[in-house]
C-alpha cells in the first residue's frame, strides 16, 4: 500500500469515527427536538436520516462548523417541515406504526394535555414553541433556522401561546 493511500484511509477512518461519535451523542436530543416539531415518529426518523446523510456527505464542512449540533438541528428541522408540507399536500392518511423498540428516552414526552395541545399547533407555530421553550434558542436563532424574520418568530410564538392558553384553559374546565 502506498503511503498516500494509507494516510488517506487513516483520515477517512478518523472522520468515520468522529461522525459515529457525533451521531451517538446527538441523535437522542435531536430526536426529541424534531419529534416535538414534527409530532410524528416516522416523519422524525425520516427527517433525521436525511439530515445525518447530508451531514456525512458534507462532513468536512459540518465538522469544521462552530456549532455542529445547531448545523444539524437546522438541517433536521428543515427536512421535517419539508416532509410535513409534502405529506399535507398529498393528504396521505397515516398508518400507525408499532415500533420494535422504543426510541431513546421515550418517557421525555408525557402524553398530557400540554403536549397534545402543542402537537395540534400548525407546523410553524409548533416549531417556534419547541425551539424557543424546549431548546432555549433565541428569536434570532430560530428566525435563521426557519428562514424568516425575528418579528415573524415573535408573532408565531405569541399566536401559539394564545392558542395553547385557550386550549389548556378549556381542558382545565372539563376536568
Amino acid at each position: 500500500m502506498h503511503r498516500w493511500t494509507a494516510a488517506r484511509s487513516g483520515r477517512v477512518a478518523d472522520q468515520e469515527a468522529e461522525f459515529v461519535a457525533f451521531y451517538a451523542a446527538t441523535w437522542p436530543r435531536l430526536f426529541r427536538t424534531v419529534y416535538g416539531v414534527a409530532g410524528d415518529r416516522q416523519l422524525t426518523e425520516d427527517a433525521l436520516q436525511t439530515a445525518f446523510a447530508q451531514a456525512w456527505s458534507r462532513w468536512p464542512k459540518v465538522s469544521a462548523s462552530d456549532d455542529r449540533l445547531a448545523y444539524l438541528r437546522r438541517m433536521a428541522i428543515n427536512a421535517a417541515l419539508a416532509r410535513h408540507r409534502k405529506a399535507s399536500s398529498r393528504r396521505e392518511s397515516s398508518v400507525p406504526v408499532v415500533p420494535d423498540a422504543p426510541a431513546p428516552d421515550d418517557d421525555w414526552l408525557e402524553w398530557d394535555a400540554t403536549w397534545q395541545a402543542v402537537r395540534a399547533l400548525p407546523p410553524r407555530q409548533r416549531a417556534v414553541v419547541v425551539l424557543r421553550y424546549y431548546e432555549g434558542l433565541s428569536e434570532r436563532e430560530i428566525a435563521e433556522m426557519l428562514g424568516c424574520r425575528p418579528g415573524t418568530v415573535k408573532s408565531q410564538a405569541s399566536a401559539a401561546l394564545a392558542r395553547l392558553r385557550t386550549v389548556l384553559e378549556t381542558e382545565g374546565t372539563r376536568r
